[in-house]
């Protein structure tokens, strides 16, 4: 049965359970609201999906509660930290900040952090710096994780590799949130836990042979996730996954060749300002010709009209906030044992 929730309250109730649970204020202020704004997006996946094993690993210590991050390097417009296991998606805000900030300064920044800890939905992130009229770009990888064979192969050697574009516009900014992989290690769980297929030959056993069924993940051996293109055409997505992490773990740093560490984050965000470049309106010109050419282009035989990366989930994300976030069934579920922990009430649904 559909549950809808307010947003605010759900985001209070969040911050709530962070803070609770021993969290710097600031930082359970800042990822309560991010986690409901995926949902509110529709990556139920990385919303408040995530808050649970969140504070799961604050109790058992695998994320670190309190302080920043540690400062290794600052020449400016690159800046790399280490996060100490801090929570991924506090560090992500922080570092996108700094980043638009030294971005109308120098032009370009670029903020590298290795051991972070999880850092949730990467789409979230992105108006933070389009909002001001910057072009952000972020990748993330985790390095204690493997469940992405490269193109040709049927070991797991990369995580999906997730990586996420912000484009500011003259109206909506084009939100792009994608990966290296054809799906994700949350959907492709959620499936096996349901018993249910995945939309299309996704994976692939043990042996490399393709399959809708993600409990070859689950089997002993265990299969592997493709990445994008598939069978045929996955070196595509092979090469993105070597340029992740490339990005995310060699520029931090730290990544496969050291220890695992558990569940975290490696993480790379660009930050560009127009206004170093051609200028403001010189961009605004050629970005808002192109979203023209595509929202006008032609549409398939009996096919939706073109829409661009982004305008879903802003659209999903208004119709959320006036009429209720549809919380993905076993979600507030989870929650509820912790607010009982906590002494929390959560919140009714609407």
């Amino acid at each position: 049965m559909e549950q809808r929730y307010d947003a605010k309250a759900l985001a209070d109730f969040a911050t709530s359970l962070f803070e609770a649970a021993g969290l710097d204020r600031d930082k359970a202020e800042t990822i309560g609201p991010l986690l409901v704004e995926a949902d509110l997006m529709g990556h139920t996946t990385h919303g408040l999906q995530l808050c649970a094993p969140y504070l799961k690993a604050l109790e058992d210590g695998t994320m670190e509660k309190q302080g920043g991050p540690e400062v290794l390097s600052d020449r400016g417009a690159v800046v790399t930290w280490d996060g100490r296991r801090l929570p991924g998606v506090w560090l992500t805000a922080r570092a996108v900040d700094l980043g638009v900030e030294r971005a109308k300064l120098y032009g370009t920044a670029s903020i590298a952090i290795r051991r972070s800890h999880h850092i949730a939905c990467l789409a979230v992130f992105l108006e933070h710096a389009t909002r001001q009229g910057c072009m952000v770009q972020i990748t993330s990888s985790d390095p204690a994780v493997a469940s992405v064979a490269p193109y040709g192969g049927t070991e797991p050697v990369f995580t999906p590799d997730p990586i996420a574009v912000g484009i500011p516009t003259g109206g909506d900014p084009i939100l792009i949130d994608t990966s290296a992989s054809i799906t994700t290690n949350g959907l492709t769980g959620r499936l096996h836990g349901e018993g249910k297929k995945l939309p299309g030959k996704w994976v692939q056993d043990a042996d490399g042979t393709a399959s809708d069924d993600p409990a070859v993940l689950f089997s002993d051996p265990p299969g592997t996730i493709l990445p994008i293109g598939g069978k045929e055409y996955g070196h595509k997505g092979y090469g993105l996954a070597l340029m992740i992490e490339a990005l995310t773990q060699g520029l931090a740093g730290h990544g496969r060749a050291d220890p695992a560490e558990g569940w975290g984050a490696g993480v790379h965000i660009q930050i560009s300002d127009p206004t170093a470049f051609s200028g403001r309106d010189a961009f605004n010109r050629q970005i808002d010709h192109i979203v023209k050419r595509c929202h006008e282009n032609k549409p398939v035989a009996g096919g939706a009209p073109v829409r661009l990366p982004g305008q879903n989930a802003l659209a999903k994300r208004k119709n959320a906030t006036a009429s209720g976030v549809d919380l993905y069934p076993g979600i507030m579920d989870a929650l509820k044992p912790w607010a009982a922990k906590y002494g929390l009430v959560p919140p009714e649904s609407l």
